[in-house]
């Protein structure tokens, strides 16, 4: 059992060497990393964020992001599958009753994963949630729904799942990935994050007790993190696929390139023109991480002494990290071909996973939205909203 920052960090570090040498292959036979996600389940990476009242290491904000972000360079989209799963880990720590954490926290330093399924198609918008949590007579709930790009679903030991009650109040239920009428399909057809397995959950009358549901309206109506922590972990995954794209183009470039003829060097690595583009791209990465860490260390100000104005401090300070890296893992990954040379475009070699990748990560919600509260912020001091995705 993984019981600090250093040791969680040693392990992921590790870890994300090891899961390197196979990112290429997983991603081009999309073959789903199941083995994968038992080695961070077995190392205890994945009930780091217990805390440790309940045994478990409680790692900082900031630890948890540079794991993330060490498990993106590796393969991005083995780094996804678990976002969700500290998300709801979360949701436990903030509106969990004490029985409740008690058994869910056990099982997580079991070596059990969370899941998720919270997305819809066809609705009007993100939080147009159509999924209902009917009361019985007994005081348990039916559930019923059809979910989407429910990444760690079918990884997962349980799964769980936003839907409203009677009452249109949103709530987080835990379904065991087993229970009847749960149905786990592996559709996701994405051009990237190919190995995540997003695909579709079908919930068709699920029996849920009444102490495997909690009140998740609760949490937005105070000062909460649940969304600076999510968000932070997607800027962690974006900074990730940055650098490990980076890394990538420098080997290929001192190792296959061949220099331009009219540069008068021997190797590629030798141009002044290429040692500049490295050096561009390498602010970019440098700038991405170093962004992570300042909104990590808010997240981390603001769980120590939680208000309205440091929980606003923490989601903008997610939200430029969160702008940033996605605009750099996108244009890095983008100009491994420009300094790389046309060999690098072979679909053998496979090295547009990484922007692929980051292409499709970045599309979780869009970046617009954020810099226009980080506007607000900085221009009127207006906080921005508590809807769980700044």
């Amino acid at each position: 059992m993984i019981t600090d920052d250093a040791e969680a960090l040693a392990f992921a570090a590790a870890l994300a060497d090891e899961f390197r040498a196979g990112a290429s292959a997983r991603d081009t036979e999309r073959r789903l990393p199941r083995a994968e996600l038992d080695r961070l389940s077995d190392a205890g990476l994945l009930a780091v964020t217990v805390p440790a009242e309940y045994g478990g290491a409680d790692v900082s904000a900031q630890t948890l992001a540079e794991i993330f972000r060490l498990l993106g360079s590796a393969d991005g989209s083995l780094a996804q599958i678990p976002q969700s799963h500290f998300a709801y880990v979360n949701v436990i720590r903030r509106q969990g009753t004490e029985d409740q954490r008690k058994f869910f926290f056990a099982e997580l330093l079991a070596g059990r994963r969370f899941g998720n399924a919270q997305s819809e198609a066809g609705t009007k918008h993100i939080q147009d949630i159509r999924t209902r949590l009917t009361r019985r007579p007994d005081g348990s709930y039916t559930l019923t729904g059809v979910k989407h790009y429910s990444t760690g679903a079918l990884f997962a030991d349980w799964i769980p799942v936003l839907a409203r009650t009677e009452d249109d109040n949103l709530h987080v239920a835990y379904v065991p990935s087993d229970a009847e009428g749960v149905t786990v399909v592996d559709d996701w057809d994405g051009m990237g994050q190919r190995t995540t397995a997003s695909g579709t959950v079908r919930l068709e009358a699920v029996a849920v007790p009444a102490d495997r549901v909690l009140p998740h309206h609760l949490t937005f109506e105070g000062p909460q993190l649940h969304g600076a922590v999510a968000q932070l972990l997607h800027a962690a995954i974006d900074a990730g696929i940055a650098g490990g794209a980076l890394a990538e183009a420098a080997e290929f470039v001192r190792t296959k390139s061949r220099p331009w003829f009219e540069s008068g060097f021997e190797t590629a690595a030798e141009d002044p023109l290429l040692i500049q583009r490295f050096g561009e791209l390498a602010l970019q990465v440098r700038a991405s991480e170093a962004l992570l860490i300042q909104a990590a260390k808010a997240v981390d100000a603001a769980r120590a002494n939680l208000s309205d104005d440091s929980a606003a401090e923490a989601s903008i300070a997610v939200a430029a990290a969160k702008v940033y890296a996605a605009q750099a893992a996108v244009e890095v990954a983008g100009a491994l071909f420009e300094v790389s040379g046309t060999r690098s475009a072979l679909n053998s070699l496979n090295l547009h996973r990484h922007w692929r990748d980051a292409r499709t990560h970045t599309l979780h919600d869009p970046a617009r939205w954020k810099i226009q509260h980080i506007g607000r912020y900085v221009l009127n001091g207006t906080r921005p909203p508590r809807h769980g995705l700044l």
